[in-house]
């Protein structure tokens, strides 16, 4: 009887053993997923064999998405770039935890633009000269969206000023000179960060429904009557946002003058400036330097013609002009900010004019207790899409509507 059981058993361990030797035998012969790799995005495309260049000895992928035809409308630029990220993490094996957004010169303001419109793509951000003021000036710069992405921006002695006024409001911003960093260093930085796909703690705001992701939730319905003083507005105020009507040229912060210095053009640039100009008068005012002619600016409330004086090498070139001003947003906006607290499995969140939203529960944190602006919801027993709205002070969860 015993032989007869030590038969069976022998007869079973052989036949784990066989099993376990095809599971081995069948992950040898099943070639591994590839790697997935990081990806830098590009706000504009002409830099895209710089960075090419720059990335090639480090494996990530460059993506540059064409924006000439959209470029005039920063928010369709955004959606271009967004579209761009999506496309490349779902078919060309980029790591969707590890996509910088990157932009020089001119197109730096494009990076803290883009960031604060869409904050759950990137994992962090890169400005390589240029100013974000541009981008300030929209009034759409949400010092929220950018709890989860931090930007490094390098730039000239004469962008310190700005750089630490935006750290006091708020933003997740590092500023560094220059002179000294090298590309080694910023990849370095950029390579240290990377995106959670579902972050305990998010929190976003937003003037548009166009833009109301913010990682696991999505603001879908917007009642302005629906205040929380609980959650002030984190937009950095922008000055008068006066420009002249150049096209979208950069001028040195740091140059001493006389006058305006042009630094950079975009490449399909047809205005009237040439880099190395420096505009020197406006309406036959000298223009001291850099920091007199942005003070000069932003004290200018309507818009008007005006002749600016441009100094090319030893000519002086009379350009007749307008002083322009953007078209500022309304005052209201949304905000959500919301945390995931694995000791007690419940999810807080408190929202400003949000009625109704999306949320997604990832397997790691179902069962869970949801809290929306104090009203409790206890049977989230799966994970998945939830529909939230709230009807007589009761709070309604639905699975989520493809």
């Amino acid at each position: 009887m015993k032989s007869r059981n030590w038969s069976r058993k022998s007869v079973l361990v052989c036949g784990v053993i066989s099993l376990l030797a095809r599971g081995v035998a069948a992950a040898q012969a099943t070639p591994a997923a590839p790697a997935r790799s990081p990806a830098i995005v590009l706000v504009d495309g002409a830099d895209a064999a710089q960075w090419q260049t720059w990335t090639k000895d480090l494996g990530w992928q460059v993506i540059a998405p064409t924006a000439d035809a959209v470029y005039p409308n920063p928010d369709l630029w955004v959606q271009a770039l967004a579209s761009a990220v999506e496309a490349a993490t779902r078919n060309s094996g980029v790591d969707p935890a590890r996509v910088y957004l990157a932009g020089r010169g001119s197109a730096a303001a494009v990076v803290f633009y883009a960031i604060s419109r869409v904050p759950d793509l990137w994992a962090a951000g890169i400005a390589l000269g240029g100013s974000p003021k541009q981008a300030v000036d929209t009034n759409r710069l949400f010092t929220a969206n950018f709890t989860n992405v931090p930007v490094l921006w390098i730039g000239d002695a004469g962008d310190q000023a700005l750089a630490e006024k935006l750290k006091s409001a708020g933003l997740n911003l590092e500023w560094r000179l220059a002179k000294g960093v090298t590309n080694g260093d910023a990849f370095q930085w950029l390579a240290g960060h990377q995106r959670e796909e579902f972050p305990a703690a998010i929190d976003c705001e937003t003037n548009s429904p166009a833009f109301a992701r913010c990682y696991w939730i999505r603001m879908t319905k917007f009642d302005a009557s629906e205040r929380n003083d609980v959650l002030p507005s984190t937009r950095v105020a922008g000055g008068s946002g006066a420009s002249l009507d150049l096209g979208a040229f950069v001028y040195s912060a740091a140059d001493p003058g006389p006058g305006v210095l042009v630094s950079h053009l975009p490449e399909k640039y047809s205005g009237p400036l040439k880099i190395g100009d420096r505009i020197v008068a406006l309406d036959g005012k000298p223009i001291q330097d850099a920091r007199q002619f942005a003070e000069t600016m932003e004290q200018i409330v309507e818009e008007k013609a005006v002749v600016a004086l441009v100094q090319r090498g030893k000519e002086r070139i009379r350009v007749e002009t307008r002083i322009v001003l953007p078209k500022r947003d309304s005052a209201v906006t949304a905000r959500v900010q919301a945390q995931y607290s694995p000791a007690e499995k419940e999810i807080q969140i408190v929202s400003r004019t949000v009625t109704e939203m999306r949320v997604t529960v990832p397997p790691a944190w179902a069962p869970a207790t949801l809290y929306w602006n104090g009203l409790s919801l206890e049977d989230l027993k799966t994970p998945g899409c939830y529909a939230l709205t709230v009807e007589k002070e009761l709070l309604h969860a639905s699975p989520c509507e493809n």
